[in-house]
């Protein structure tokens, strides 16, 4: 049994470090771009996912450009997408 819960804990861990050491996963595509807005901005509120499913593509021309937008940190992701002042996407600018 003990054998057994170390073999799982390990398996466990082992995946945890590899995900760590990968960095995030880049998609190169809209979907995985919005995904990563969304989950360093803390969800989807108000139609925030179909602002920016809309947005993406005049954003970013090319799959690199969203590999790029993918591997920000998250402070850097929200502010890029919403700026300084915290507009979030589909948001009236006042």
């Amino acid at each position: 049994m003990r054998a057994l819960l170390a073999l799982v804990a390990a398996a466990a861990l082992s995946g945890c470090i590899v995900r760590y050491l990968r960095g995030p996963q880049l998609t190169g595509n809209c979907d995985g771009a919005c995904d990563h807005y969304l989950q360093c901005r803390g969800g989807d509120i108000g139609g925030v996912r179909e602002a920016c499913q809309a947005e993406c593509p005049q954003v970013f021309g090319e799959r690199e450009s969203i590999m790029a937008f993918e591997s920000l940190s998250c402070e850097d992701t929200v502010e890029f997408v919403e700026g300084p002042a915290r507009r979030p996407l589909g948001a009236d600018a006042r």
